[in-house]
């Protein structure tokens, strides 16, 4: 499972938690994948994202299945035996295979809030993040964008989103859309939220930007590679520009299949920006480490700042792999956004709440430059705040909105 970013940090150096089932990542010039688990696997009931269009594939849908199959990807998760295991890392001889791994489980990052005197502080009209990003001075909305947050879910009854265009999906099994934990919510209001909230400061980045909400961490906080991978896939196939990830494995291992599934994603169009994760505790020395989805090379993993735009106590840093590295840093202390009515708000802090303001800075830039995918990273990062913290704890440093 994958837990967000919000639910605090994990004991670190154990064996990662993996749920039995494992992820398959195929070659790009491997067409019939299908086929290909059907005869050297023997899996007779092989479901295929493309038999559901730009419907999910939910959990529902391919209950009983012995593999499901993303076609934007190149990717499927599998129940396999040990002789099936061995006969599909045997294809990776042949070429039609990359990679087979287990799936991890995943779980949300957030941390507890501490003290801290403000440079930048929440106002009656806004608060400290928006400010921060300059997303309050930007000409640009978010219009025209789609955005896929994939996390807890989302509150619809939540009344400062009425009238918004919000298309959720459930990829967690025996769960609807409807956010039961509240790190979905609070994410989504982040990146898209509103500027005339019912109360208080306008919380929202991108207030215009068409809202995907994917659950892909159960009630619980937490979810696996399956979900995730089968919400990835529906945000592609519905257009999202930008693919918000608040989740995050403690494992300092880059894994394989979001290699591959953050450059096809890229390689079409679509930027995923991940946490990186609240192993450390930098009052204590611990540095910690970006983990996994965020150290794919292809996926942008965030670091949170604090009110000053100092590193968030928290926030992890690169860890010296290819794909390691913290590539942009957003705020992440503090941060007031949507809560689950009817307690409407909340604050929290963790990289998992530096990450939407990242996604909702890039909607702003997609919208602004129409650029996509690689063209998006890069322009992101081109256009970040230089701060005089390490690269290794900020990459390029604070995203900021377009101003013109």
């Amino acid at each position: 499972m994958i837990e967000s970013e919000s639910s605090g940090s994990r004991p670190r150096g154990q064996e990662p938690e993996t749920t039995g089932r494992f992820i398959v990542v195929f070659a790009d010039a491997e067409e019939n994948a299908p086929g290909l688990l059907r005869s050297a696997a023997g899996m007779s009931h092989v479901a295929d994202s493309r038999d559901f269009g730009t419907r999910a594939a939910s959990p529902a849908d391919t209950e009983g299945a012995d593999a499901t199959y993303y076609s934007h990807l190149g990717v499927a998760v599998v129940s396999a035996d040990p002789q099936q295991q061995r006969a599909l890392s045997s294809s990776s001889d042949e070429g039609t295979v990359i990679s087979v791994s287990p799936e991890l489980i995943h779980h949300v990052l957030t941390d507890e809030p501490g003290g801290a005197s403000s440079s930048f502080q929440d106002s009656a009209q806004l608060t400290w993040g928006i400010q921060a990003v300059a997303a309050d001075t930007s000409p640009f909305s978010g219009e025209g964008i789609r955005v896929a947050v994939l996390d807890t879910g989302f509150d619809s009854s939540h009344p400062d989103f009425a009238g918004r265009q919000i298309t959720v999906e459930s990829f967690v099994p025996g769960e609807t859309a409807q956010d039961g934990h509240g790190h979905g919510t609070h994410c989504i209001g982040t990146s898209c939220g509103p500027r005339s909230p019912s109360e208080g400061p306008a919380y929202g980045v991108a207030y215009e930007a068409e809202i995907f909400a994917g659950k892909v961490l159960g009630d619980s906080g937490s979810g696996s590679d399956g979900g995730i991978i089968a919400g990835i896939d529906w945000a592609m196939a519905n257009g999202c520009a930008v693919i918000s990830m608040s989740l995050g494995a403690d494992i300092p291992q880059v894994h394989p299949p979001y290699t591959a599934v953050g450059r096809r994603a890229l390689d079409q169009g679509h930027l995923i920006i991940a946490a990186a994760g609240n192993g450390a505790d930098r009052r204590q020395g611990d540095f910690g480490f970006v983990g996994a989805p965020a150290n794919s090379p292809f996926i942008m993993a965030v670091g949170a700042l604090d009110q000053h735009l100092e590193m968030a106590f928290f926030s992890a840093r690169t860890l010296p792999i290819r794909g390691g590295q913290l590539d942009v840093a957003g705020p992440g202390f503090q941060v007031r956004s949507s809560w689950l009515m009817p307690d409407r708000y909340n604050t929290i802090s963790g990289t998992s709440m530096a990450t939407p303001h990242a996604a909702g800075v890039a909607a702003l830039w997609a919208q602004a430059s129409g650029y996509r995918g690689r063209e998006l990273w890069s322009l992101m990062a081109q256009e970040s705040q230089r701060l005089l913290q390490a690269s290794v704890d900020v990459g390029s440093g604070l995203v900021m909105a377009p101003q013109e």
